[in-house]
């Protein structure tokens, strides 16, 4: 063996050994260096490495987390790719993800994340108010360097919004989000980035060709191209499951004009009747009732109604059908891989990988849908590798 080789095999030996070896002091650095992307102060380490050697590593990750850096940085970038269609974490602070952030905070039961009629600000001087027209609020926020931690407050995001409390659906219906996802189209979109958002599940992973296709709208040609097995062996596996749960967002646009979201309970927008000459006998939309065709065939494997405040398979308007997808399991374990991917730098990847998120995702749900105890329980794991 070469001299070059020979001192890349010591090196490769040597920084094994080391993390073999890594103590408490170690572990405590790279979880706070994982939780907050900043190094902890020498009484937090001490403190965190005390825990850690009392096998205590969840208790040092609360620690790690009470860091603003927590706060202002991981969670702006993990909530932050959820909120525009590029999914690209290169994009201002907005409502959405400060909602995030502030309910990570205040451990607000996150399977509301769809439902509640709540929204956070910054509270700090100086700022311009919350806007339904603008992200002025949040990109200055963000430019002055706010602490989010200390300044994020709750408020009713019907009060700024000013639609009614029962027309609002969590992050589905804050200003960020109806920008991305309710503009032009046909409101599928909010449906589909909501679905990969926080079910972890494109269209192409839960297309069923077996479901009645009663509610696909007309806008959808059953022969494209002058074929029918286009529609019947592809099309259909989408829209039969698609369209009659986003038939919810049916009072809901963003005009471009206002720049805000518009809600006009008992009138569907326009948008749902685009094309209706592609296939006249199609379903025509009357209203938001909406209904979970995958409570049947092979998507009823996405675990639906695990929640307390879960809905029976149908309802009206988005609040109830937030409730419906972020009380199934296909939720809890979706949040769960999305912290795990954050704080791991990976996905799960192996049977134990696996069989741990599994575990956190039973935790998570009986716990009160704790986002901060999935951080620490994948931080007390991943930190524990070699």
């Amino acid at each position: 063996m070469n001299d070059r080789k020979s001192g890349a095999v010591c090196l490769l030996m040597c920084l094994a050994a080391a993390t073999a070896s890594a103590g408490p002091r170690e572990q405590a650095k790279r979880m706070h260096d994982r939780l907050a992307g900043v190094p902890p102060s020498e009484a937090v380490l001490t403190s965190m490495a005390a825990d850690i050697a009392a096998n205590n590593a969840l208790a040092a990750a609360e620690t790690a987390m009470q860091n603003r850096a927590f706060y202002d940085v991981t969670l702006k970038n993990f909530a932050t790719p959820w909120t525009n269609r590029d999914q690209t974490v290169f994009a201002p602070l907005n409502d959405y993800s400060a909602t995030v952030i502030g309910m990570v905070r205040d451990d607000v039961p996150f399977n509301t994340a769809l439902s509640a009629d709540l929204v956070y600000i910054s509270n700090a001087s100086g700022l311009p108010a919350y806007s339904a027209v603008n992200n002025d609020h949040y990109a200055q926020a963000e430019t002055r360097g706010v602490d989010l931690k200390a300044t994020l407050v709750s408020r009713q995001q019907s009060a700024l919004l000013g639609i009614p409390a029962a027309a609002t659906a969590g992050l589905m219906t804050t200003r960020a989000s109806s920008e991305a996802f309710f503009i032009d189209g046909t409101n599928r979109a909010m449906f589909r980035f909501t679905l990969m958002n926080h079910l972890c599940r494109d269209l192409e992973q839960v297309q069923d060709t077996t479901l009645p296709p009663d509610r696909v709208r007309q806008d959808v040609s059953r022969s494209p191209g002058g074929d029918s097995r286009v529609f019947l062996n592809n099309c259909i596996g989408c829209h039969t499951g698609m369209d009659p749960m986003a038939q919810a967002f049916a009072y809901y646009d963003f005009d471009e004009t206002q720049q805000r979201l518009v809600y006009t309970p008992g009138t569907p927008n326009a948008k749902y009747f685009v094309n209706a000459d592609n296939f006249k006998p199609g379903y025509i939309t009357p209203d938001d009732h909406w209904d979970n065709y995958w409570r049947k065939g092979h998507n009823r494997l996405l675990g639906w109604g695990w929640g307390t405040t879960a809905t029976s398979g149908a309802g009206t308007g988005a609040k109830s059908l937030g409730d419906e997808l972020a009380n199934s399991e296909a939720f809890a374990t979706c949040q769960v891989q999305k912290v795990f991917k954050a704080v791991c730098f990976r996905a799960p990847q192996d049977n134990a990988d696996r069989a741990k998120v599994a575990s956190i995702a039973s935790i998570f749900r009986s716990n009160g849908y704790r986002l901060k105890t999935v951080f620490a329980e994948s931080a007390a794991y991943c930190t524990q590798e070699p």
